[in-house]
């Protein structure tokens, strides 16, 4: 960014702009150590910046934590919109959705295991329980889209309701996430297989 662009920035701006890069610095730490592990003061020591300087931008490690997966999710529920444009039959949307899944699980692994480490939490954080309600909506509505979009493709009417399809594809990628941390490429092909068996039963005959 340029000095001049940067001197135009409000404070409001700049303040954004600084948790965010908080956000990008903390989540690293948070991917390897997972919520319970993770504390203000660690999460400076992973990072550039220093434990007053977290401090100072978020109150406590959950004020924290929620803007991190907040700031991750926003960036990741469009992950497959290009899918979804750019299909033109319903074989190469499957396609190329199993490949972006493997792709996602492959280089993000820490940030998804983060998700479903807080989700859990959640049930037992008030904190984090309108955060993770929200993103899983937004999750739900980004998986929608492409099943929605592969019925039409296909021709045919979705068997299942938005929460549904998103529930059995959700608990497909944490099943392959658990095994890939101790499998190999037998794990993402497997997801492959698993994505192209299951779609099609998401829809009507």
């Amino acid at each position: 960014m340029s000095p001049t662009r940067e001197a135009r920035r409000t404070p409001a701006e700049k303040h954004d702009a600084r948790r965010n890069q908080l956000a990008e610095s903390a989540l690293q730490t948070l991917g390897e150590l997972g919520y319970a592990r993770a504390s203000l003061r660690e999460i400076a020591t992973n990072s550039e910046f220093s434990h007053g300087v977290v401090h100072y931008y978020f109150q406590d490690k959950l004020e924290l934590i929620v803007y991190c997966v907040r700031y991750y999710k926003a960036q990741c529920v469009t992950r497959y919109d290009s899918v979804v444009a750019d299909a033109t039959t319903a074989d190469g949307l499957l396609d190329a959705f199993a490949a972006k899944l493997v792709e996602t699980l492959s280089t993000e692994a820490p940030m998804h295991r983060l998700w479903y480490d807080l989700r859990a939490q959640s049930m037992f954080e008030p904190g984090l329980r309108d955060a993770v309600t929200h993103i899983d909506s937004t999750l739900q509505q980004m998986i929608w889209r492409v099943v929605d979009r592969y019925a039409r493709l296909a021709g045919r009417e979705p068997a299942l309701a938005p929460a549904a399809a998103y529930g059995v594809l959700d608990g497909l990628f944490q099943q392959a996430l658990l095994a890939h941390q101790d499998g190999g490429q037998e794990v993402l092909d497997d997801l492959v297989a698993q994505v192209h068996g299951l779609m099609p039963m998401m829809l009507k005959p």
